[in-house]
């Protein structure tokens, strides 16, 4: 009779236990709802020139709006502003849907006099350029560091 009770018990638990080759229905269904990855970028997607505004991280206030040449590779892109020399910039990478970019030290729009050396993380989105750009300041004071975003369209 033990033997009975004893194999029964054993049978429940193992019809009872997860199979550890399937996955539980709770991870079938947040793998279905994940989204896709999003495309790759390629250099060539971005070729042209791009009117950018430069915003705060939050908020749309327009700080800076300036021209960007984007090339279909690594040599010949360039910030134009308003009034001064072109800015070269440097790809770093590409990478997945980001193109990661340098530019500087050049001479500051927003702080007069102040040379900056800034780091753009570019996607494209929707037909537009949109990113995160980080400015490095040479100042001997606490912000030296300034964090933007900004969205760029296609200039005609």
């Amino acid at each position: 009779m033990r033997h009975l009770a004893m194999c029964c018990c054993a049978i429940i638990l193992v019809a009872c236990s997860k199979s550890k080759d399937q996955p539980a229905a709770d991870e079938m269904a947040d793998a279905a709802a994940a989204p896709a990855a999003p495309a790759p970028i390629a250099l060539a997607d971005v070729a042209g020139q791009w009117t950018v505004r430069l915003m705060p991280e939050s908020g749309d206030s327009t700080l800076l709006s300036y021209e960007m040449v984007a090339t279909g590779d690594t040599s010949g892109w360039a910030f134009n502003f308003p009034k001064r020399k072109p800015v070269p910039v440097r790809v770093v990478a590409v990478d997945g849907d980001s193109i990661v970019t340098e530019a500087g030290p050049f001479e500051s729009n927003l702080r007069k006099g102040v040379q900056v050396t800034s780091r753009t993380v570019n996607r494209l989105q929707d037909g537009k350029l949109v990113g995160a750009t980080t400015a490095r300041y040479v100042t001997s004071g606490p912000d030296t560091v300034a964090h933007f975003r900004f969205e760029a369209t296609r200039a005609p």
